[in-house]
């Protein structure tokens, strides 16, 4: 079964991110940043909130910042390469 591209050109990394990153997102993302992680993806599922996916460095694995700025190492998610 083929699957077709449904983002549409819409950029993995929004430029306003203000809208899809709370406060306490934004302070763990920072956080973060200081150990050389850096911000995957923005998945944006429809009628639903947007999941901010970061990448480790060190295991290139990726891991699910919560809502409440929690980092989640191993999420329910999957992901296409």
């Amino acid at each position: 079964m083929t699957t077709s591209e449904r983002r549409k050109g819409s950029a993995a990394i929004p430029l306003n991110l203000g809208q899809f990153l709370n406060d306490e997102q934004r302070q763990t993302l920072s956080y973060l940043e200081g150990f050389g992680w850096s911000l995957a993806f923005i998945r944006r599922p429809l009628f639903q909130k947007p999941m901010v996916i970061v990448r480790n460095p060190d295991s290139d694995d990726f891991s699910m910042l919560e809502v409440d700025g929690t980092l989640l190492e191993q999420p329910d998610i999957i992901l296409r390469h």
